[in-house]
This record gives structure tokens, C-alpha cells and sequence, in this order.
């Protein structure tokens, strides 16, 4: 089999030749990662596109780049994201000026916040051609959305501030689903063009997960961004049938698995060890429900030894089974994590997984 045809049958509930292996749900550059003489293309099974620049984008990464904000902001660290939140007006690095819809007093002041342009559909062509490129390296072309933090919950809380958005759904609900109703439609324009490039799997999420229970509740969930995020799968879907859907969210949310897998969600990321329990999860749902991440706790990869990341492979495999799993890190791989362990977990995949 392929990557790719090893990806198509996992998110299926199907049994592939191995296990399938991806180091993130997102894009993964493992060039930058792997030393020359270890470099191969079959290293993972996907890989996700770029969604590529609007017009503006070079000169706001140059003023970013200058102003000396602190990079390593955020979940990934990196002078891309800092650009991104530039871009959304948001600035975690400033008390004052940190959420830029903290204090609106209308729906108006909602309902005009300038959105980023995101280039949608202008650049589906190049989004094909690296759909193109990936595939013919035998691999599964995804494809993540642009977003602030996540579609819907994550932009909402950092656009209006934790707070404000969270009581925006109890005492404002007009407010809540005015901006919501906004990120669906930004999001469902993306998700479209990221349909008609052809990937074969939409990755898209929120963190509503805490250690031990959710954010948002499953009610309130329910309410909010269920249908919500149900319409984002089916735009994309009705451009391209055979998209298959991961969804990602931090933490635990296991009370919305069945939700999920409702509204047409193939697969689950990253099923953190410490807060989600993935033989409880495979007992209720069976390979139905994808399991794409399960491999490792937050340090992990930063401190165990390889020794340590082929023993946790082995015991996935050995109580998850072959079907429906896509091994994974199940938190980011930074730079400067070593080498020898990211090679032990894919080693380990490829042996325990076959």
C-alpha cells in the first residue's frame, strides 16, 4: 500500500498494511527535522498543504519580525503565528490590547470587525498543485484551515476574551451567534476551497477540552458549534464526496465523540494519554471512530528515551489494534526535541504496526 492508501483505509475503519504514521495534524516539515542521511519520503503517510499568502502578507511578517514580539507566543511558537495573530488584530502580548473585541458594546462593532482576507478562492489552483506534488510522492494530502487558534470556539475567545465569549453564550446569545455565524461562513469558504484542491483530509478543530472536562459544555456545545461545524463538513463535502474529516481538539471531549462521528468526523486527534482514554474510547466506538495521535505525554518526546516511545507504540498497537488508528505524537514536536527519539517512534510504528 501506499501512504496515502494506508491513510484512505484507516479513516475508514479498515485494516492497512501497517499502521499508518503522522506526526502532527497539521503540516509537518521533516526535512527540517530529520538529518540528511535519515530523510525519506515514506517517513510518514501525510502531509499537509500551505494554504498560502494574501497580498500584504510579506510586509506585515517584515513589521512583526521587527517589532520584537516574543515568537514563542502561542501553541507553536513561530514567527508565522505571531504574523497570524498580527493579522487578526489579536495580541496575547499586550494586557490592553489583547482580545480586539473585548469591548464592544453592540452587534454592530461584532458584525464589523474586519476579518483577514484569506485569498478564498483565488489560490485554489496552488493549493492543487501541492495536492498534486504530495500525491505523487505516494502520501495523503490534508489540508488544516486558517484560523485563529481553531474554526469557531478559539477565534471566538480570543477575538471577544475568555470571559466575555463564555458569557456571551449564557447571558448574550445573540452575540455568541452573530460571531459565530461569521467564523462558520469564513470557514466554510476555506473548507470549500480546500475541497476543490482535492485533499483527502479536512483537519479541523477547537480546543474545548480541559484536563478533566470541557470548556464549553456538551450542551452548550451542542447547541453552538455542532450545526455549526456540521455545515463546514458538509460545504466541503459537497464539492468532494470522499473528503474524509479529522477533528482535533486539546484535552478531554469525549462526550462529544458520538457527536462528532454524527455529523460525518472520521477520526479523532490527538487523544492526549492523560486526559482521554483511548481503550475506553476504541471499546465504545470501535474503528468507526479513527484514533489519529494516542502516542506520548506532554514530555514525551522532549525527555523519555527512545526506549521509553517504542514501548508506548507497542502497547497502542497491542490494545487499540491494526484498524481505524493512525499512530501520532499526540502534542507538537518542537525543534528541539531530538532526532533519535522522533526515529524511534516511527521505527516503532513501522515495526509494531505491521
Amino acid at each position: 500500500m501506499t501512504g496515502r492508501e494506508r491513510i484512505l483505509t484507516a479513516l475508514d475503519g479498515g485494516t492497512p498494511d501497517r499502521v499508518p504514521r503522522a506526526l502532527s495534524f497539521g503540516r509537518v516539515d521533516i526535512k527540517k527535522l530529520a538529518p540528511p542521511s535519515e530523510y525519506r519520503d515514506d517517513l510518514i503517510d501525510v502531509q499537509f498543504i500551505l494554504f498560502g499568502e494574501v497580498p500584504g502578507d510579506d510586509e506585515l511578517r517584515r513589521l512583526v519580525g521587527e517589532s520584537g514580539v516574543n515568537t514563542r507566543l502561542g501553541t507553536v511558537g513561530t514567527l508565522e503565528q505571531v504574523t497570524n495573530y498580527a493579522r487578526w488584530d489579536y495580541h496575547p502580548e499586550d494586557a490592553e490590547r489583547r482580545n480586539p473585541l473585548a469591548r464592544a458594546r453592540s452587534l454592530g462593532e461584532l458584525r464589523d470587525f474586519p476579518f483577514p482576507d484569506a485569498g478564498v478562492p483565488d489560490n485554489v489552483e496552488a493549493l492543487a498543485c501541492q495536492v498534486r506534488e504530495i500525491h505523487a510522492r505516494g502520501q495523503a494530502a490534508g489540508g488544516s484551515l486558517p484560523h485563529l487558534g481553531g474554526e469557531l470556539f478559539e477565534a471566538a475567545w480570543r477575538l471577544r476574551g475568555l470571559a466575555n465569549f463564555l458569557l456571551d453564550l449564557i447571558e448574550r446569545p445573540d452575540w455568541a451567534h452573530l460571531l459565530l455565524d461569521r467564523l462558520t461562513d469564513m470557514a466554510r469558504a476555506k473548507a470549500e476551497a480546500v475541497a476543490r484542491a482535492g485533499v483527502d483530509v479536512l483537519a479541523l478543530g477547537d480546543d474545548v477540552g480541559m484536563p478533566r472536562s470541557m470548556i464549553v459544555g456538551p450542551d452548550h456545545w451542542r447547541e453552538f458549534f455542532k450545526p455549526r461545524m456540521a455545515s463546514i463538513i458538509q460545504a466541503a463535502r459537497t464539492i468532494h464526496p470522499d473528503l474524509r474529516v479529522l477533528y482535533h481538539s486539546d484535552g478531554y471531549y469525549e462526550p462529544i465523540i458520538g457527536d462528532l462521528a454524527e455529523i460525518g468526523v472520521n477520526a479523532i486527534n490527538p487523544v492526549q494519554p492523560e486526559h482521554m482514554d483511548a481503550e475506553r474510547i476504541r471499546r465504545r466506538f470501535g474503528p468507526r471512530v479513527a484514533l489519529w495521535g494516542t502516542v506520548g505525554h506532554q514530555t514525551t518526546f522532549s525527555r523519555a528515551t527512545p526506549d521509553d516511545i517504542r514501548r508506548e507504540v507497542r502497547h497502542r498497537v497491542e490494545t487499540l489494534g491494526h484498524a481505524g488508528l493512525v499512530l501520532c505524537p499526540a502534542y507538537d514536536l518542537y525543534p528541539e526535541i531530538r532526532w533519535a527519539n522522533i526515529a524511534a517512534f516511527l521505527d516503532a510504528a513501522e515495526v509494531y504496526g505491521s
